[in-house]
């Protein structure tokens, strides 16, 4: 961008000497702004495949920038051309994106181009104009064209630069908070391993003692509820531990309001004592997915926690089209506080009155990103919070 703008300005300058019958030696200017041309047009080539760009192939176009304009200034004057100041662009660029010796390299280079310039180079003639009812030398003209050209390069491009490290300070900030997050979760696998291992010795047991107490008249229908809980435990630990290593948890292809239906009775069958009102809407028919069980343990921690906060009753809404899913759900309860709101979602925080672990909310938002998607909680206008959930449906087409 740079070099179309001192193509632009150098061409447009060349040009209006030449109206003014100054006499300039056309052949070199055409070659010098021709072989700027040319740069631009390998680099627009080398950026539609950006992949592997040395910092040796910068010097390099570099140096040409440097060699094209000391052959541009040897001919239009020498080191009184008033643009002469145009050796500090490809500076400036280096001096931001190469090694220092490589930026040494450079200034070394267009100081030694500048003070050859001193003694070598092709005079001009004819140097003055009028200009409003008076007479301006061209060099002093030329001089305020180049500051109010230089003035606005650095408030455009220099800026650009600066935001552009700003970015890069931005994105690094948040590669390590993707490896901060990484770490949490390999501290948490290792934790739920643990946890499986251990916890299956206590729930055998149980279960053994819920089917004796189920003989001996103790009240079936509790019992038979607590047997289920007891089995729907062992299977978690049993998928747990069988899904341990694997890239992507077992999952089948089904199309989204089936996968929703599944979801809903599973969690259904966890919290029979919960009032979950449904409603799906979307394109039929529904478009498919990879049914992957990560999202639904995500979806049911959500449910879960609504039903925390209001036992008697929650509500889900589901709406869809080809690209994207949104999942709303509302609990009843007494919604978030300000504190709250500022820390849910972060590993071990939890606002339950009975202290749960405090990592739904924070898997879920895991989960969901893996997949492109936005987890956002909120309170409802009329009381409760709104879980509002936005899954990319391209992202869940294939396994």
């Amino acid at each position: 961008m740079l070099r179309w703008v001192m193509i632009g300005f150098l061409s447009t300058t060349a040009l209006a000497l030449i109206l003014l019958t100054i006499p300039l030696h056309k052949l070199p200017l055409i070659v010098a702004i021709s072989s700027m041309l040319l740069l631009n047009f390998v680099t627009w080539l080398r950026l539609r495949n950006p992949k592997n760009i040395h910092q040796h192939e910068l010097l390099a176009q570099l140096l040409g920038d440097i060699i094209t304009l000391t052959l541009l200034f040897y001919f239009t004057g020498g080191y009184s051309n008033p643009f002469v100041w145009m050796y500090l662009l490809p500076l400036t660029v280096a001096a931001v994106a190469l090694p220092r010796l490589q930026v040494w390299l450079l200034s070394g280079l267009a100081v030694l181009c500048y003070s050859g310039l001193v003694f070598y180079y092709v005079p001009l003639s004819h140097l003055h104009m009028n200009m409003l009812q008076g007479n301006l030398d061209i060099h002093l003209v030329g001089m305020w064209l180049g500051f109010v050209l230089s003035a606005g390069i650095i408030a455009a491009f220099v800026a650009r630069i600066g935001q552009n490290l700003r970015d890069a300070d931005h994105l690094l900030a948040e590669a390590r908070e993707q490896a901060l997050e990484s770490e949490r979760m390999m501290a948490l696998g290792s934790l739920a391993a643990s946890a499986a291992h251990e916890l299956s010795t206590p729930l055998a047991t149980m279960a053994v003692l819920a089917k004796e107490l189920q003989t001996t008249g103790g009240d079936v229908d509790k019992l038979k509820i607590l047997s289920q809980q007891i089995s729907r435990c062992k299977e978690i630990l049993t998928s747990l531990a069988q899904s341990a290593g694997e890239s992507r948890a077992d999952g089948q292809t089904m199309d989204v309001e089936t996968f929703l239906q599944s979801s809903i009775q599973r969690w259904r069958d966890t919290r029979p004592a919960t009032s979950l009102e449904v409603m799906l809407q979307g394109t039929r028919p529904a478009p498919p997915l990879f049914a992957d069980r990560t999202l639904t343990q995500a979806l049911q921690n959500l449910m879960d926690n609504a039903a925390d906060a209001s036992p008697e009753k929650i509500m889900l809404n589901a709406t869809w089209n080809a690209d994207v899913l949104n999942i709303t759900i509302r609990d009843f309860g007494s919604g978030l506080n300000h504190d709250t709101a500022a820390k849910i979602g972060t590993p071990f925080f939890t606002s339950k009155p009975d202290k749960g672990m405090g990592l739904g909310v924070y898997l879920s938002r895991i989960i969901l990103e893996r997949f492109d998607g936005r987890l956002k909680l909120s309170n409802h206008p009329d009381g409760g919070v709104l879980t509002e959930v936005k899954l990319p449906l391209p992202k869940l087409l294939s396994k």
